[in-house]
């Protein structure tokens, strides 16, 4: 009877084949949850919100911890229906370690941790606004989030070559503008670290106009590499957008797929 139940548990937290309605609802019962959090959170830095809806919020709180709570110890005893978890301590322990268990722990986190470690009043207000972790969740039952770091996982080869010559470029733009401005402008440049700053405003073409070069060649070299900073910085937006279109492609290919044998539907 106890495996039945968490048979039928495992199919409702998670959606199958063999998921009823339930399983439905109870996926957008916990979107609501998770997006009414958000706001709540928003709510409660608003002073004169908080004072007068202090006790509901609260309430609100207690109840969206308790969901959650009984959610993440449920996922955790059902784990080991699924083939990557099958063992009943180790295969736990593996699944606690992924990236939607730490997301459904770092939701209740915020609320468990005042309770155990007395935290600075300050630092207390931080710990309750990391409850803004929550909207994380989403990514579990959002398709779209699903298939961007279906992306990311596919392109992190060559976004990890892009950011790599991205931070090369920045620091000798960084250290090239040192050299010529350093003379001219020894408060704004007074080191290449601070240069970086220049750096950054520049290649991102946000220039906000705090620092800039004065000397002629600097206002070349600044030139220069504001351009080169629009192409190497379009370069992750083009590996991320051809992969969002094989991703596409894909998805489309599976629903043309027959789900038993493979084949392409005709």
């Amino acid at each position: 009877m106890i495996r039945s139940l968490q048979a039928r548990l495992f199919h409702v937290l998670n959606i199958t084949e063999n998921s009823r309605k339930g399983a439905r609802l109870l996926e957008i019962f916990i979107l609501c949850l998770i997006v009414l959090n958000v706001l709540a959170v928003v709510a409660e830095t608003v002073e004169s919100i908080e004072m007068a809806y202090r006790d509901i919020l609260w309430q609100f709180e207690v109840f969206s911890v308790i969901v959650f709570s009984v959610e993440y110890v449920a996922r955790l005893w059902t784990c080991v229906l699924d083939q990557r978890y099958q063992r009943p301590i180790l295969g736990r322990f593996r699944y606690a370690l992924s990236f939607f268990a730490l997301v459904d722990l770092l939701a209740i986190v915020p609320f468990y941790a005042p309770m155990l470690i007395s935290f600075d009043l300050r630092f207390l207000r931080a710990v309750r606004l990391f409850r803004i972790f929550r909207l994380m969740k989403v990514a579990r039952y959002s398709k779209a989030l699903a298939s961007i770091g279906n992306v990311f996982r596919s392109k992190r080869a060559e976004l990890g070559i892009t950011v790599i010559a991205l931070l090369l470029f920045l620091f000798i733009a960084s250290t090239v503008m040192y050299d010529i401005e350093h003379d001219a402008q020894p408060k704004n440049f007074p080191d290449i670290p601070s240069a970086m700053w220049w750096g950054v405003v520049t290649l991102t073409t946000v220039g906000y106009g705090d620092i800039y070069p004065i000397t002629p060649l600097g206002k070349f070299f600044g030139s220069l590499i504001a351009l080169l900073g629009i192409g190497l910085f379009a370069l992750p937006a083009g590996i991320i957008a051809s992969g969002l279109v094989e991703e596409a492609r894909l998805s489309r290919d599976k629903k043309k797929a027959c789900p038993h044998c493979g084949r392409e539907l005709e």
